[in-house]
């Protein structure tokens, strides 16, 4: 089943989404496939056990958790970059510990953001960028860290930072008086920090995630962090399946020589249309963004 999606008048390009379809090979066999995926409060604790939670969160059951570890599996990722989960325990209700390695921020909060990498891989789990938190240390409700790693293929070595920015300011010029986009804005002079520091190892990079950002070229956002820094980024002119066909806010940028390993129409998302509307919404309100890449 595929999906035609209609398209704002500035989206030049239509994106087939695939719907609950396996993407094709197993990880390796064609390259590496990167996934960024908003999990949606995955979290094994219930709002009336918990007060901090709010009450519309997904209740999942046993199901929902067998449904989504099984559309885990149909992404047949390399890695998968995941945000929102409270925890170790509840990401191995997806992702299992004989199929993934498993690396989450060391955050005190619920909304964490990890990653599930396949067991093959050779991973080296760098500090949190924890400076993302730009909230003072008496804030009720932290920022999440960013979950920094390095992979390595033998050859070549990729530098992965996975994030999960302040929601609120989806297209606001920045600067802007709106005190979320000033948090975005803040948080997007750490990453020009991250990038240039990265820029001056020479080691390719990739920075995946919800950005809780509408980016495109013509971006506020997407032109602060790309000031002298080349980045590419594989969602320029497609419409999401999961926003309305608006803007992507789940996106993988590419730079110091990623964007070349990016393999040609790789870019996929999976959806839920396969599902009834009342499980689909328990699974997640955000699609997995994969694409393909190959190391050089």
């Amino acid at each position: 089943m595929k999906i035609r999606l209609k398209l704002r008048p500035d989206i030049g390009f239509i994106l087939i989404a695939c719907a609950g379809f396996s993407f094709g090979l197993p990880a390796h066999a064609n390259g590496f496939r990167l996934t960024t995926w908003n999990m949606d409060w995955l979290t094994l604790r219930t709002p009336e056990a918990d007060s901090d939670l709010p009450l519309n969160i997904p209740h999942r059951r046993d199901k929902d958790y067998a449904t989504l570890k099984t559309y885990a599996q149909r992404l047949h990722a390399s890695l998968i970059a995941f945000q929102e989960a409270d925890g170790i325990e509840a990401a191995r209700r997806i992702f299992p510990a004989s199929e993934y390695k498993l690396f989450l921020t060391d955050d005190k909060i619920t909304q964490r953001v990890g990653v599930a990498a396949d067991l093959a891989l050779q991973i080296t789990r760098n500090p949190d960028l924890t400076a993302l938190n730009v909230y003072s240390s008496q804030a009720a409700h932290p920022l999440r860290s960013g979950l920094d790693i390095t992979v390595n293929f033998g050859s070549a070595n990729l530098r992965i930072l996975v994030v999960h920015l302040k929601t609120g300011c989806w297209d606001d010029p920045l600067p802007s008086r709106k005190q979320v986009c000033q948090v975005l804005q803040k948080q997007a002079a750490i990453l020009r920090m991250w990038l240039s520091q990265r820029q001056e190892d020479h080691v390719p990079f990739v920075i995946m995630g919800d950005f809780n950002r509408r980016l495109a070229p013509h971006d506020d956002f997407f032109l602060e962090l790309t000031q002298g820094i080349n980045l590419a980024l594989p969602t320029t002119g497609m419409a999401s399946p999961c926003h309305g066909g608006e803007y992507f806010i789940d996106n993988i940028l590419l730079g110091n020589g990623a964007q070349n390993w990016q393999q040609p129409n790789s870019l996929k998302v999976m959806t839920f249309a396969n599902e009834r509307p009342e499980d689909a919404e328990r699974l997640s309100d955000h699609c997995p963004v994969s694409i393909g890449l190959t190391p050089k």
